[in-house]
């Protein structure tokens, strides 16, 4: 089959590797048809994070192509959701909601020999605990490009949202401009904020997008001149509620600076070099909390919202290509010619 293979700093290529096949009986091998590239695979891209040279992806969605003797709830031919992690949806820390810390879970596209989700197939361990079957049979690419986002970015915008306790009314700061960020957006309207304000962004087609999913005001500078636009946005109060969806040093200190006191900062992007003022935080009351999203537990209710049509969050993907042509898409992510990229892999 073929995969994308990370090679080392800005390099991603498109090898022959074998079929997965089922290696546990709770196993279940997908065959994709949609994927795409994840604001952090650019981490490792750029060079700033370390990862082993193999297969990379964590987000795609496709069809059961085999089943372990142990799986129950999903056949051959169903189609399928995955999140960005597998779980086995039964020890403690599932079932309190947090699947992303699955005592027997992992990651997909870690490099090394492990599965990457921008292949033509995967194994995913624990199929029941992990994968969300999809009602009915036919979808536009619209819908299609909809539920891929459930894979990861919409379900970690709105982890940051939940995270951070928006409620109805709120005003909420959003520090961060990427596919996270816009899909924090989206979260915190459907959470019925009453203000949405961006920081950070200084992209036009970012800002559309962001208007178009609830986005009350935009804020292009940033570090302490995004921090005093938001406070005079507030009354120099601050925000009700922060969604930090970057994860430098400079996000993290924006969005703590903006945090009304007794806030809560939802933080979902992966932290490099971003430590919190302990003290800082402490004398204002505002706490923290978020991390990996735990995709698992939103899916259901997500993926009911895109299927009804009250969101699609498939408008975060400006960029459309195929597998043999994926390293483009790193590149144009990397250079912030997009957004987000979809990649073609297979027909449904």
């Amino acid at each position: 089959m073929k995969a994308a293979i990370f090679k080392g700093k800005e390099t991603i290529a498109v090898e022959d590797r074998p079929k997965p096949a089922i290696a546990e009986p709770t196993d279940a091998v997908v065959r994709v048809v949609i994927a795409c590239v994840c604001g952090s695979d650019l981490w490792f891209y750029r060079g700033i994070s370390d990862l082993p040279h193999g297969g990379v992806g964590h987000e795609f969605i496709g069809v059961v192509d085999e089943v372990g003797s142990a799986v129950e709830g999903l056949a051959v031919g169903d189609f399928v959701i995955s999140p960005f992690s597998w779980s086995d949806g039964t020890c403690k820390n599932c079932e309190a909601g947090f699947h992303t810390a699955c005592v027997h879970g992992g990651f997909f596209g870690q490099g090394g020999h492990d599965d990457g989700g921008q292949a033509e197939f995967v194994r995913v361990p624990h199929a029941d605990g992990t994968l969300v079957p999809v009602p009915g049979t036919d979808f536009s690419p619209e819908t299609m490009a909809s539920l891929l986002a459930l894979t990861d970015v919409m379900s970690t915008g709105y982890h940051a949202a939940v995270s951070a306790g928006v409620k109805t009314g709120d005003t909420v700061a959003v520090v961060g401009d990427g596919a996270v960020g816009l899909s924090g957006v989206l979260s915190a309207r459907l959470l019925g904020a009453g203000r949405i304000v961006v920081l950070g962004s200084t992209h036009e087609d970012r800002h559309a997008l962001a208007r178009e999913w609830g986005a009350t005001d935009l804020i292009t500078e940033r570090g302490e001149k995004a921090v005093k636009g938001l406070q005079d946005l507030t009354d120099g109060y601050g925000a009700d509620a922060v969604l930090e969806c970057v994860g430098t040093k400079e996000a993290t200190e924006t969005a703590f600076a903006v945090a009304k006191a007794g806030a809560i900062v939802g933080r979902v992007g992966v932290p490099h070099d971003a430590a919190v003022d302990a003290e800082g935080t402490f004398y204002r009351n505002v706490g923290m909390r978020g991390g990996p999203a735990p995709a698992r537990a939103y899916q259901p209710e997500l993926l009911r919202a895109v299927l009804d049509g009250s969101i699609n969050p498939g408008k975060v993907f400006d960029l459309i290509t195929d597998l043999d042509h994926i390293a483009d898409a790193y590149a144009a992510m990397d250079e912030r010619r997009a957004i987000k990229a979809l990649i073609r892999v297979s027909e449904r």
